[in-house]
């Protein structure tokens, strides 16, 4: 399967289950691997999946609610991705950046859908 590649995508969003991380939004940093469907080497954008479009959407979707685990906000991605750009297949990293004292990052990574 072939797929777009998104790497160290940065974003401002409300996550935590503890009243401190609730204080203000956290950076969080999101790669994001997506399966193309086999229409999208007609040389045409609207067979192909817009990344340009995927980056806006999933900014404009964290905006608009609080996480409270990294894994409802990676599930709620995918969703995003599969659901609005009919993506086959995808992949979907997110990690707190220097949450702990000597963690650089902690994180999860999903797999949804079909290669």
């Amino acid at each position: 399967m072939d797929f777009i590649r998104i790497e160290d995508f940065r974003l401002e969003v409300r996550i935590g289950v503890y009243a401190w991380e609730q204080l203000a939004p956290q950076t969080l940093q999101m790669d994001l691997e997506i399966g193309l469907p086999a229409i999208a080497f007609s040389g045409r954008l609207e067979d192909s999946i817009d990344y340009g479009a995927v980056v806006e959407r999933i900014g404009e979707t964290t905006r608009e609610r609080r996480f409270e685990l990294l894994e409802v906000l990676a599930e709620h991605v995918a969703d995003v991705v599969r659901n609005e750009f009919g993506a086959p297949w995808v992949r979907v990293s997110v990690l707190k950046l220097n949450l702990l004292r000597r963690v650089k990052k902690i994180g999860i990574v999903i797999e949804r859908g079909n290669r």
